[in-house]
């Protein structure tokens, strides 16, 4: 069993690319099941903007692949680049 502040952490890892995306900077947890349900990550620009707060990206518990002693592995192949228009059909690039 791992406690929330040993995930914290742990460093994320996409493994579509192999890139490291940091740590995990927040968990959502539902209160009425008793589960988390997804993890929170800072944004790809990890600048704070102009109402002090920066982007966040979410990743549902089901991306999660595998947890390990050192590192979180997440799947983000089919997650939509937060850098680009999202209305845009044709923009359908991986996260990071």
């Amino acid at each position: 069993m791992a406690r929330i502040s040993d995930l914290k952490v742990r460093e994320v890892v996409n493994i579509a690319d192999g890139r490291r995306l940091g740590p995990i900077k927040d968990i959502d947890i539902n209160l009425e099941k008793g589960c988390i349900t997804s993890i929170i990550m800072p944004g790809p620009s990890r600048l704070v903007s102009f109402f002090g707060r920066e982007e966040e990206v979410v990743i549902p518990w089901e991306k999660i692949k595998k947890i390990g002693m050192d590192v979180i592995l997440v799947d983000l192949r089919d997650v939509v680049d937060l850098n680009q228009d999202k209305n845009n059909p044709k923009n359908k690039e991986r996260l990071w």
